[in-house]
């Protein structure tokens, strides 16, 4: 070997030598989950074809009021603009990975005077001036900063499924809010009418007591039904005020004196839902969509900590003008370098391997976390699937019910006025009367909210695009 040759040759070989040993800690101990999804849902709720979710699936509520609730959602709701913001941030950050591989540029420019005076010498002055520009760049040997490029990337496109799923579950939030708001209206109409059916009976009683017929404890019996309907009321507009101010914060509005639009509850449509296939989640949820683009972003980071095991190899290059004048580059002194730099850690205490061995363990939490949403979204579906198809069967069990008990009433009263009833059944038949109507009604929510809810564990429509962050 050449004596000039040696020089360069050993740092070299370390370098290769360092190198190899690095490349033999990147072994994956992490791998993708393993969900087994199901060809099908269950036997009894196994649909025909896959859903046609529209691009306003509210719409299909049939409800106006509702469709401006959620437009107006949509423009001011302090939810969607925290995670617009969180997306900005995001793509900070994304940008910031970016800059790293441009390269980085330098200046200076500086003019410095000074004197010296000591006893018994003569006093002596500098003055100086330079201007220098500096250029380094890092060369990516082993795509240690590419792969944080795509950590970046992952990590914004997880930020905008998040928005996503923000809005889904604030349009969910809207609609059941309003869906409530109208339910206790219903409630409240309900009890007033079974006041008056009360205070009716009460007018009956009243007139068979004047004619001897009825007995004082009679009419203490029904004056007590009439103060209990009324009580019924109170909690119910309690509820139904308490609904209209949640609804006003998930607008972005002030509660107090916020009323919603009104509407007709028993106007509201239950639209039909098809689930389509279990697979297809996986494309359809923003929220899964979100844990694979964070999957993805973890998984660059566990490539960059490895990488960052490897030589580093940078480029820089410099010049600068000095003269001795002050403020002035005349007849300046040039001076141009340029260099190479492989650099490599050698001793760090551990430090980088550390770091490896964190990111690999959070790769792991993140694999488990996905694969746990996936199987908690099939639950969902599924629960989903079985409310839509008990709540329609009881609402029309609850509607036969209904039917029955405003017989039982009638002929209660009827019997009552001819003489042949006595007042404890036509209190019964009343007060068995209004429960069954309460509960129809409180089915009919339950039909609703289960509507809602199967709209929610499908993924809802979250095809559009996020707004521009410009």
């Amino acid at each position: 070997m050449k004596p000039f040759e040696l020089p360069l040759a050993r740092p070299l070989a370390l370098a290769l030598v360092l190198a190899l040993q690095a490349c033999a800690t990147t072994t994956d101990p992490a791998r993708g989950p393993v969900v087994d999804m199901p060809a099908a849902w269950s036997p009894a709720m196994a649909p025909a074809e896959s859903p046609q979710l529209t691009a306003a699936w509210w719409q299909s509520f049939g409800s106006p009021p509702l469709e401006r609730l959620i437009e107006e959602a949509q423009a001011n709701s302090p939810d969607l603009r925290i995670a617009i913001e969180r997306m900005r941030q995001a793509d900070i950050a994304l940008q910031q990975a970016g800059i790293s591989r441009l390269p980085s540029v330098n200046g200076s420019l500086g003019s410095s005077a000074g004197r010296t005076e000591a006893p018994g010498t003569p006093s002596t002055s500098r003055e100086s001036s330079s201007a220098g520009l500096s250029v380094s760049y890092e060369v990516d040997l082993w795509g240690r900063i590419a792969a944080g490029v795509r950590a970046g990337e992952a990590s914004f496109q997880a930020s905008q499924y998040d928005w996503k799923t923000a809005r889904l579950t604030l349009l969910t939030s809207v609609a059941n809010n309003y869906f409530l708001w109208l339910n206790t209206a219903e409630r409240l109409r309900i009890a007033r009418e079974n006041l008056a059916i009360a205070e009716r009976v009460l007018a009956i009683v009243e007139a068979r007591q004047r004619n001897g017929v009825a007995t004082a404890l009679e009419v203490s019996q029904q004056r007590t039904t009439v103060l209990s309907q009324r009580t019924a009321l109170l909690p119910i507009e309690l509820q139904q005020r308490q609904t209209a101010t949640a609804l006003a914060l998930l607008l972005g509005r002030v509660p107090q004196g916020y009323a919603p639009e009104a509407g007709e509850f028993t106007q509201l449509r239950v639209p039909d839902i098809t689930p389509g296939l279990p697979s297809s989640l996986l494309t359809r949820r923003p929220d899964l969509a979100s844990a694979e683009a964070q999957l993805a972003a973890s998984d660059a980071n566990v490539e960059a900590a490895r990488k960052a095991l490897l030589p580093s190899l940078s480029l820089s290059a410099s010049g600068s003008l000095g003269t001795s004048a002050l403020i002035s580059l005349a007849d300046p002194t040039r001076s141009v370098s340029i260099g190479i730099s492989l650099a490599q850690s050698i001793f760090d205490g551990g430090r980088q391997r550390l770091q490896i061995r964190s990111t690999e363990s959070q790769r792991v939490v993140l694999i488990e976390n996905y694969g746990k949403a996936i199987r908690t979204a099939l639950k969902e579906v599924d629960d989903g699937l079985g409310n839509v198809e008990r709540s329609q069967r009881q609402e029309a069990l609850q509607r036969e019910v209904v039917a029955q008990a405003r017989r039982s009433l009638q002929l209660a009263e009827l019997r009552y006025r001819e003489g042949s009833g006595d007042l404890l059944s036509v209190l019964d038949a009343q007060r068995t009367l209004f429960s069954a109507l309460d509960a129809l009604a409180t089915q009919g929510l339950s039909r609703l909210t289960a509507a809602l809810d199967l709209y929610k564990a499908l993924g809802g429509d979250w095809a559009g695009l996020p707004p521009s962050l410009s």
